[in-house]
């Protein structure tokens, strides 16, 4: 894809992210119609379905020819190398049922099944993050038409290391084996472990050097595909949880600030879950 082509779709995607958010927002105020999905924990709201609908249907108007993936949708439409949106209406659902401000619209753009463009906007705390391979990654707060170049802190062990994770919305006793175990043996290694309830709001936590690492089992394409390329522009390191190379469709993922860290954490892991491919 030509340069102006991809510049062309950033800037109509951030404008999409953006009225989206403003969604988001208007409908934390009210109550809202909660479906379940694969378990109690794993939620989605018409809010959800609403704000994919309308970003496949802008997206398709705008470029016809591109393909498409969502979370909502379940849309099983095979991940080619055809330029594909990746979208996470609402990354962070369990977070907007309860107004706890940690959710996101998540935006990714591949080609050739690598990342181009990732798009993560939490409407919250009005930040936007926008990455464009090779071009770095960037946070753009509020009004502010310039944005902070992002760049992940110096962190040299993972006994010095701030580290992020999830219980996930999956809740069998496999992956409570992994979640737990897991949680125990890197927990006590580390500073400390956060979680935002939010796989793209990890990553960009990583990405602005906020956090060292994060790593977590039962992800969807979708759930990083965006923030996991704003991951890399900001210097860091995604890669899967047996340390090689990451592949989104394999439903696991570290994100680290360097790979050293990255490769520390793969291999204090006791656990490595392995679920069903995207």
């Amino acid at each position: 894809m030509d340069p102006q082509s991809l510049l062309e779709r950033k800037e109509f995607a951030i404008e999409l992210a953006r009225q989206a958010g403003k969604t988001i927002l208007e409908s934390s105020k009210s109550l809202k119609k909660i479906e379940l999905k694969d378990s109690f924990a794993d939620l989605v709201t018409e809010t959800d379905k609403g704000i994919e609908k309308f970003l496949f249907e802008e997206l398709k108007r705008k470029f016809p020819n591109d393909r498409f993936i969502g979370e909502e949708s379940m849309n099983k439409e095979e991940w080619t190398n055809e330029p594909t949106w990746i979208i996470d209406p609402i990354d962070g659902t369990t977070n907007f049922v309860h107004t706890f401000p940690y959710s996101c619209v998540s935006i990714g753009l591949s080609i050739n099944k690598q990342s181009y463009l990732g798009i993560v906007y939490n409407p919250s705390f009005d930040r936007l993050y926008v990455a464009v391979k090779g071009e770095g990654a960037y946070l753009f707060e509020g009004n502010k038409k310039d944005g902070i170049k992002l760049q992940v802190r110096n962190c040299s062990s993972l006994d010095e290391a701030l580290v992020m994770s999830e219980f996930g919305g999956q809740r069998d006793d496999a992956k409570k084996e992994c979640v737990f175990r897991n949680l125990e043996v890197i927990g006590w290694r580390c500073h400390g472990v956060r979680s935002l309830g939010s796989a793209a709001m990890n990553l960009c936590a990583v990405a602005s050097g906020h956090a060292d690492a994060y790593y977590e089992f039962g992800l969807h394409i979708w759930d990083m595909a965006a923030a996991a390329l704003i991951l890399n522009e900001a210097g860091g390191y995604a890669c899967d949880t047996r340390g090689g190379p990451l592949d989104m469709q394999n439903r696991r993922i570290i994100g680290a600030c360097n790979e050293h860290i990255a490769k520390q954490i793969s291999t204090t892991l006791p656990i490595h879950l392995d679920l069903e491919r995207d």
